[in-house]
């Protein structure tokens, strides 16, 4: 019961970091129209590494923000390995079942 309870706190963690995540890319897409100060990269790229993968990938997809920039997307794709290879061990080391 306990595990349940934490994988939940988790879930919604993960949607508030994934909302902000989509907040601050499409913040960072509306300010790209303006000609204002930009959001950094790697701001961005932390936001993502911090959970917020699925909200950035949407925002991207939505917004058309940051798509055809290669240099980006390449680190993106590495922020997304660093996650997974993260995860792996996490999950290794804690004994995690093979759901999450």
């Amino acid at each position: 019961m306990e595990s349940c309870f934490r994988f939940v706190h988790m879930f919604y963690l993960l949607i508030v970091v994934n909302l902000i995540s989509f907040i601050i890319f499409g913040l960072d897409k509306r300010k790209a129209i303006q000609h204002q100060r930009r959001i950094s990269e790697s701001f961005l790229l932390t936001v993502t590494f911090l959970g917020g993968t699925f909200g950035a990938v949407l925002a991207m997809l939505i917004f058309r923000h940051k798509v055809s920039k290669k240099s980006f997307l390449w680190k993106f794709g590495v922020v997304i390995l660093i996650q997974l290879v993260v995860f792996y061990f996490l999950k290794e080391k804690f004994k995690i079942s093979s759901f999450l």
